[in-house]
């Protein structure tokens, strides 16, 4: 889906949304290389994430029959987001009533369609297991994040094409300053199977997909790194802020030369959809680390086909995001 924007725009948030709690989750990616992406990552995620197979681990084995990788990447993230033990909750969080779910992901459940479009070629509908037919839906993911932990607000998907994690961020401060929900679980989440691997590689000078989970927990007045406004454009380097210095640049794909930011795909590779949230969980983990009060981070997502995002992240007590009042 092309949703390049040729003209830049705003979208304020509601005063004071804060990200409250954040994980990643990218089987592999911790062992460290050469480059300032791997040590940025490397300092931020510690912790080894295991791939879609051993998810059980964290999640226990309870409940994942039939999860596709993609869901099951995104339980984890959320599972270590919110510091929960190993296993499935025998009942739903705390503060689970009116916490809504948004989820960015472009190939998510691209396996699971072609399965049954060529089990129902080859026979007929009722060759399909009833077990797998709800995973035809995109939306299989964000649902059941819903339905394990109990969150009972909207339920949304995003596939947006490259922007979608962070438009998947600015859905969830809006259900937030309307006041539909009291807290958002947002997710950018991507598989690394054949198939999906193989779209993958149609775009133009795509890099190999990564399997990728990260989560972000978005409330008003919380206690954590202050957001700023979703802005779009059609350059990769958003328009400069010569009043708030960036300390830490978190850059599109291919545009770190240019922007003299950081580019996490040098380190992780192709992670599309789940990108702006990935990069939005480092920056809210490194902030708080950094010593840096002088300056927040700076978030860039998106290419050349489907447009540009960015968003501003400041330590907690920073200054008031562009846009709110």
């Amino acid at each position: 889906m092309n949703n390049t924007v040729h003209t830049a725009h705003h979208t304020g948030y509601a005063t004071g949304v804060t990200v409250t709690a954040h994980a990643v989750h990218v089987p592999g990616a911790d062992a460290p290389t050469a480059g300032a992406a791997s040590a940025l990552f490397t300092s931020v995620a510690p912790e080894p994430a295991c791939g879609p197979d051993e998810a059980h681990t964290v999640l226990g084995r309870k409940g994942l029959l039939y999860k596709e990788d993609s869901t099951r990447l995104a339980l984890c993230a959320v599972h270590r987001a919110f510091g929960l033990p190993p296993g499935k909750l025998k009942e739903p969080l705390p503060g689970a009533a009116g916490t809504a779910v948004v989820v960015s992901s472009a190939f998510g459940n691209v396996r699971t369609v072609r399965d049954i479009v060529a089990e129902m070629r080859a026979g007929s509908g009722h060759d399909v297991s009833p077990l797998n037919g709800p995973n035809a839906s995109s939306n299989v993911i964000a649902s059941t994040l819903a339905i394990r932990y109990g969150f009972t607000g909207p339920n949304l998907m995003v596939c947006g094409g490259a922007t979608s994690g962070l438009d998947a961020v600015r859905l969830g401060a809006l259900l937030l300053r309307a006041g539909r929900a009291r807290r958002v679980v947002v997710v950018g989440v991507e598989p690394d199977d054949e198939v999906a691997r193989g779209l993958a590689a149609l775009r133009p000078g795509g890099a190999e997909l990564r399997a990728t989970a990260a989560c972000v927990v978005l409330e008003s007045e919380g206690e954590g790194p202050r957001l700023g406004s979703v802005r779009h454009h059609a350059q990769p380097d958003p328009l400069a802020e010569p009043e708030a210095p960036a300390a830490l640049r978190l850059a599109a794909p291919g545009s770190a030369g240019t922007s003299g930011g950081v580019d996490l795909t040098d380190h992780v590779g192709e992670t599309y959809g789940a990108l702006g949230v990935l990069q939005l969980a480092v920056a809210a983990a490194w902030l708080p680390s950094s010593g840096e009060q002088s300056g927040g981070a700076l978030i860039t997502c998106g290419d050349d086909e489907d447009g540009y995002a960015s968003v501003r992240l400041d330590p907690a007590g920073g200054r008031v995001p562009a846009g709110a009042s």
